[in-house]
């Protein structure tokens, strides 16, 4: 067996691989290409355990190492630097560190999804950046109406459906452009709330692949009504008594932590 340890960047990772005994085998600088990754690894004891900080393009780097037969060990970063003590940081003293703690047994890791897990979750994360958008351009078209004194205070929800009739009725009262801009910006929140129905929809069909799982169906829908899911994974609904499925999904493990 190896240890292996990788500095991820944005287009290159640079990469030590040690013996047991900490002998230098090989360090490197990886190009960010496909098939790279992997075919570097296979030339190493499969199983070897590859260490990689929580960088925000690890999804792809640890699908490289899985199928190349190695064990990837997600790092938590910051617990890393607190345990090395390290001043100085640059590629080559990270990954010697990162190896060290390997080496002696107490890497702090994370969990690391199923790599289906981690497709699904891109459902709820999506949705809830579309929620604060539509959050968004409504509060933009509040305010251009209120710039002009158009109230529209009949009805509960300006943008129900008798709310947007009465929108449509009043928009000819805006000056030339304002009329041209917020007619824009109604149609593009159209846009995204059809694209907010597609991905519930697609989200009806992912989180509730467990026929029969009513606890499980039940938290699934926090995602949907409570912007994605990743605010339940940290505690309350995310700790369901059957494994936290829901929380597992939208970001933590079966625990609740994150």
């Amino acid at each position: 067996m190896h240890y292996i340890a990788f500095d991820s960047h944005k287009r290159y990772t640079w990469a030590l691989v040690e013996s047991r005994e900490g002998r230098k085998l090989k360090e490197t600088k990886l190009p960010h290409e496909p098939g790279v990754i992997r075919s570097f690894l296979r030339n190493f004891d499969p199983g070897s355990p590859v260490a990689i900080e929580t960088v925000g393009n690890w999804y792809w780097i640890v699908d490289e190492i899985e199928a190349a037969g190695m064990e990837p060990r997600l790092v938590h970063a910051l617990k890393a630097k607190l345990m090395l003590g390290a001043v100085n940081k640059t590629d080559k003293l990270d990954v010697r560190g990162l190896n060290l703690l390997q080496r002696a047994g107490t890497l702090p890791t994370v969990w690391i999804p199923p790599h289906g897990v981690r497709d699904a979750r891109e459902l709820p994360r999506t949705r809830m950046f579309l929620a604060r958008e539509r959050t968004r351009l409504k509060n933009r078209i509040h305010a251009t109406l209120n710039k002009y004194a158009i109230d529209i205070s009949e009805v509960r929800d300006i943008f129900g459906v008798r709310g947007r009739e009465l929108i449509a009725e009043s928009i000819d009262k805006l000056p030339y452009n304002t009329r041209f801009v917020t007619r824009c910006l109604l149609e593009h929140l159209e846009e995204v709330e059809g694209r907010l129905k597609e991905i519930e929809d697609r989200m009806r069909e992912v989180f509730m692949w467990r026929e029969g799982d009513r606890v499980f169906g039940e938290f699934a829908w926090c995602g949907v009504y409570f912007g994605g899911g990743d605010r339940c994974g940290g505690g309350g609904c995310g700790e369901v008594s059957e494994g936290g499925a829901f929380s597992i999904l939208c970001g933590g493990d079966a625990t609740g932590s994150q």
